[in-house]
């Protein structure tokens, strides 16, 4: 309102008057709407309030956890691999690392950092996020006096971009991250080997990973020639029947038993199988695990196309009587016979395709007959002493010699076969000297010296002549009866067996 002269304006006193009774009816009004409209109703009005006048923000952000649930997120992988190719000179902060027989550097974004990208000319904008949590240890479960506080890192990306571009960055944008990481991966793959975080962490399931540097193969394993081809014939029909899996109704994964004495070259062989079906290794300690529920969490937390390792299962599947360390009591350990089996087997084995599970024991005799029901470890491989066939491959690997240029060979194969000598032990003794007469001839000696003190296979020597006498006495039925030629069922000794394949079933 416009005023022609000073003396149309009001007074001072006028608008303080007026000042006062607007307050006053808005204090009488405010009085009225506490006395009559209940608080949900006032709570409501003040929220939509506040919802129309607040300025809509055209930006959409999405929220990219590491982990959902108990599993990891693929697209948080997919994003970590691929903005290390978008990084630019903006970026105050990164994270650089670099494994042995790498040829990149890897390239992470820090806590805190911010990235834009463009993708069919439009933007944008990432960040990464690290927030501590707190969380209580597992002993809080059952001791909450001693409860533990254990802090940990929940890691998410942040992707925001304008709200009109929703369905290309959903429906485009993310998928051609997630192919563009699936590349990155297959031109750089490199072999891990992969181990349990015993540290307590956001998601409650950590595992940790090295390069996979063993150089065993199938052609330097010191293995009988047959063995081998079974094995490896195995393996292609496994990674071959993806449809047949899901066609009988199967979870695609296969089990293996090792058993046989220590340095009979059981790592060995698991690192060979790793190297030709260039399979990551998830080397699974049961000791540090407390719960099925773990067990369940860590098989989830695999990759496809993994080898998981038990080693000493014999050791680890005594569950009630295994040793706890200080501060862990009987009550929280709940790792059960059942548990392992589920996993091995049961409903949760089937989450994941590609997977082979590989169990190894030096005492096979010691397992839970569950354990060895079929189904749940299809190959019983039995790893023996070191056979002649072995030597030469050990031979040739070491000395670079073969059984055509040195007469010691013979001598060699008809010492070896009685003496209970493992793969390790004759690798030991070929690397004693570079000179090849040398040590063939101080291998000589070793196998001479084994057989003049008695290590030789008496147990197999015994079990043949029993095998022998019982043969003998149900030839001698059979004579007596009048049925059977008795030279026909006559036991004959053979050469003492290096290594026995068992399938447990049919791929």
């Amino acid at each position: 309102m416009m005023f022609s002269s000073p003396r149309e304006m009001p007074s001072p006193s006028s608008i303080f008057s007026a000042y006062a009774s607007m307050t006053a009816s808005i204090m009488l009004l405010r009085s009225m709407a506490h006395e009559l409209i209940p608080q949900p109703i006032r709570g409501y009005l003040f929220n939509t309030f506040r919802y129309l006048i607040k300025p809509r923000s055209p930006t959409l952000t999405l929220i990219i956890e590491e982990s959902t649930g108990i599993t990891r997120n693929q697209v948080y992988d997919a994003a970590e691999s691929y903005l290390s190719t978008r990084v630019t000179p903006e970026n105050e902060r990164l994270k650089i690392s670099k494994v042995p027989k790498e040829k990149k550097l890897t390239i992470r974004l820090e806590k805190g950092e911010k990235l834009t990208d463009t993708y069919n000319g439009f933007t944008l904008k990432w960040r990464f996020i690290c927030a501590e949590t707190e969380k209580n240890s597992a002993n809080d479960i059952h001791n909450s006096n001693n409860s533990i506080s254990v802090r940990s890192e929940k890691r998410y990306f942040e992707l925001s971009f304008h709200k009109k571009y929703k369905e290309i960055v959903l429906d485009s944008y993310l998928p051609f991250i997630l192919d563009k990481a699936k590349e990155m991966k297959d031109e750089e793959r490199v072999l891990k080997m992969h181990t349990l975080n015993t540290a307590y962490c956001y998601s409650g399931v950590k595992w940790d990973s090295i390069n996979l540097e063993h150089p065993s193969t199938f052609e330097t394993l010191a293995m009988e020639p047959e063995m081998k081809n079974a094995i490896i014939e195995d393996l292609n029909m496994f990674v071959k029947r993806k449809d047949f899996y899901k066609k009988v109704g199967r979870a695609w994964k296969r089990g293996y038993l090792l058993y046989g004495p220590p340095g009979t070259g059981k790592s060995s062989l698991i690192a060979a199988m790793a190297n030709y079906l260039k399979f990551d290794i998830f080397d699974l300690q049961l000791g540090n695990i407390v719960r099925d529920s773990d067990l369940r969490k860590l098989l989830l937390a695999t990759a496809n196309r993994s080898i998981l390792v038990i080693e000493d299962i014999d050791c680890s599947v005594d569950l009630p009587e295994r040793r706890h360390g200080e501060g862990r009591k009987q009550t929280d350990i709940q790792l059960t016979l059942s548990g392992l089996l589920n996993f091995i087997d049961g409903l949760w084995s089937s989450c994941g395709d590609e997977r082979i599970i590989i169990f190894t024991t030096n005492h096979k005799e010691r397992l839970d007959p569950a354990l060895l029901r079929p189904g749940r470890m299809d190959m019983h491989i039995h790893m023996s002493y070191c056979s002649y066939e072995g030597f030469k491959i050990l031979a040739s690997n070491y000395l670079e010699i073969s059984h055509d240029n040195n007469p010691l060979f013979g001598e060699i194969e008809g010492l070896i076969e009685d003496i209970q000598i493992t793969p390790a032990q004759v690798a030991e003794e070929l690397m004693k000297s570079e000179d090849a007469d040398a040590t063939l001839e101080g291998f000589v000696k070793l196998l001479k010296r084994k057989k003049m003190e008695g290590d030789v296979c008496e147990n197999n020597n015994k079990r043949e002549n029993q095998e022998k006498q019982c043969k003998k006495r149900k030839v001698s039925c059979k004579q007596k009866r009048g049925g059977g030629n008795s030279k026909s069922n006559v036991g004959v000794t053979q050469r003492r067996t290096r290594g026995i394949i068992k399938r447990g079933s049919s791929l």
